[in-house]
């Protein structure tokens, strides 16, 4: 289900398109969600408020490391799948997590407060079109995310193991 077209979403999803957003979003929203879904013991998730979100645990793809990361995303079927997509609010390179999502595809993801086993699979030709038109419909702002780039965003469906 898209975001409403509420008042206060079409203004997020302007505000989200600016260059000044790209710059200053990823030094603080990925910080907060994860220490306020700490501190609420993983009920809660602020920027899962205006878009849905699962925090993303992956190893690292040099470290072997667990990698904690905040996403957006867009849930299929009520749950039992999300595309998570690699915009990194429209910046020049691939997210972290993308790389590290290529080489380790087993995860996990913390939804609605729940830790769920995930295998992700990185969408490619008709399938990645067809999935790319659905999350324009769900977020907008994703458009001129991918309008500011050359490389193409990446899009990966995360299923249950």
């Amino acid at each position: 289900m898209a975001p409403g077209t509420t008042l206060p979403v079409r203004l997020m999803q302007k505000v989200s398109s600016t260059l000044l957003f790209a710059r200053i979003a990823p030094h603080f929203i990925p910080a907060m969600d994860k220490a306020v879904h700490r501190l609420t013991g993983g009920k809660v998730l602020l920027s899962a408020r205006m878009l849905p979100g699962v925090i993303l645990t992956v190893r690292g793809a040099k470290s072997g490391e667990p990698r904690t990361t905040p996403l957006a995303c867009m849930p299929e079927e009520g749950g039992a799948s999300w595309l998570l997509i690699g915009s990194n609010f429209g910046r020049p390179g691939h997210p972290a997590w993308t790389g590290n999502l290529l080489k380790n595809p087993d995860a996990d993801v913390n939804w609605q407060g729940r830790d769920i086993a995930v295998r992700a699979r990185l969408l490619e030709g008709a399938e990645r079109a067809e999935a790319w038109r659905a999350v324009l419909r769900f977020w907008p702002p994703y458009a001129t995310y991918q309008a500011r780039i050359e490389r193409e965003i990446r899009l990966f469906r995360l299923e249950r193991r």
